[in-house]
């Protein structure tokens, strides 16, 4: 009678387990699914920390394995939101930077063009204080 009873009690706990882990594995599946769509890069960090879910049971568990390689390996040219961002604001620093750069070489030539006529109006100069002597 003990053996029947141990019997249920294992089979019960290894249905529990079953279907503990069937969750898990819906839960993960769906939050990938869910980044996939929102364009958000799939990674292990942040589907632990939107599942609670270890890092050991996305590396583990062949069927969420084998998603989250070929979301992965489906986002291999995608780049982050914050990396984009930042390359916005780069952007338009060299933007600024170039403008800068312009002005910059207009006002030198400017500056050029006036000092040689300053060298020429100093070199009359010292040309007429010669003859007067």
């Amino acid at each position: 009678m003990d053996g029947a009873r141990n019997m249920n009690k294992y089979d019960t706990m290894l249905a529990v387990n079953k279907k503990r882990n069937k969750r898990k594995i819906d839960t993960a599946k769906k939050e990938i699914y869910k980044m996939l769509e929102n364009g958000e890069k799939v990674t292990v960090t942040k589907l632990i920390e939107q599942t609670g879910l270890s890092r050991g049971f996305f590396y583990k568990n062949e069927e969420v394995r084998a998603l989250l390689d070929r979301a992965v390996e489906q986002q291999a040219g995608m780049v982050s939101p914050k990396r984009y961002i930042g390359n916005i604001a780069q952007k338009r620093k060299i933007e600024l930077l170039e403008e800068q750069n312009e002005k910059l070489l207009k006002e030198m030539a400017a500056l050029q063009e006036e000092n040689n006529r300053l060298k020429k109006a100093l070199g009359k100069r010292a040309l007429n204080t010669i003859k007067n002597l």
